[in-house]
């Protein structure tokens, strides 16, 4: 019998999020069936790939519009042909994550140094997911990795505690930490955990179906540990706030919006050139 009370998100957004090529682009015909998978014919499941692309390509124009921050984007310190890994949970696996903004941004505003994004984003990973695919995912390499993870690890089912406790957070941050170090000559770079909106995120119809909530005190907390690392640190409590502009969200309180995603990428250019 069919559960009337399941929660089925529509298919465009669930797309924005959920890329099964990342986690099983080894099996046979996959790619193929994508469409099919959403819901979609291969048209429209193009056509909306398409559409998360050109927002991405826009908010990027609208950044570069601002003279002080196109002059910085020139200023980061990438050298021609480097390969920045983008890591993190849904923030950074988003079709429009800042990792997508900031590829455009380096595209459009530095087209010969040939700089390559790669999204290496995992919706729905916490620190300790992600520890267990790191060594696979540091293949071909990476001249600099920005590593945005721990806001699944703060999330409490049914308010129980954290998935993953704030000690064990940052020791895998530090193990995937050791572990690049061992095998890449990459440059590091560190995002805090988003602070979410605790209303929205309590209205959400998908967290509540999930019994998922988040508190600002978890990631704030898990934030001040992260600032005591010792590569760059970018710090997206301050960039958004406590309690943030709500203009920085999505309805469900913990995705960032557009605006927000955008929010990340100027935060992060200016601290590289700080």
């Amino acid at each position: 019998m069919t559960n009337k009370t399941a929660y089925s998100p529509p298919a465009a957004d669930q797309l924005q999020y959920v890329h099964l090529e990342k986690l099983y682009g080894y099996l046979p015909g996959l790619s193929d069936a994508l469409p099919a998978i959403f819901g979609m014919g291969p048209q429209e499941y193009a056509e909306v790939r398409a559409e998360f692309d050109n927002r991405t390509r826009d908010a990027a124009t609208d950044l570069l519009a601002d003279a002080e921050l196109a002059s910085r984007v020139e200023r980061l310190p990438f050298r021609r042909g480097d390969r920045i890994l983008a890591v993190g949970d849904s923030i950074t696996d988003d079709l429009q994550s800042w990792a997508e903004i900031l590829r455009h941004v380096l595209t459009l505003a530095r087209p010969d140094d040939d700089l390559t994004v790669a999204n290496a984003g995992l919706s729905a990973h916490t620190t300790a997911m992600v520890l267990r695919r790191w060594p696979s995912m540091l293949h071909p390499g990476a001249d600099w990795i920005i590593c945005g993870l721990g806001g699944n690890d703060v999330t409490r089912i049914a308010d129980s505690k954290p998935q993953v406790t704030l000690a064990e957070s940052v020791d895998n941050l530090g193990e995937l930490s050791r572990i690049a170090a061992e095998r890449t000559q990459a440059q590091w770079v560190w995002l805090t955990p988003v602070p979410v909106d605790e209303e929205r995120v309590a209205a959400s119809p998908a967290f509540r179906y999930g019994a998922s909530t988040w508190r600002n005190s978890d990631i704030t907390a898990l934030a001040d540990a992260i600032s005591a690392f010792d590569e760059p640190v970018v710090d997206l409590v301050d960039a958004f706030g406590t309690p943030s502009d709500p203009a920085l969200h999505g309805p469900d309180g913990v995705h960032p919006s557009l605006a927000g995603q955008q929010r990340i990428v100027t935060a992060l250019i200016e601290t590289l050139t700080a």
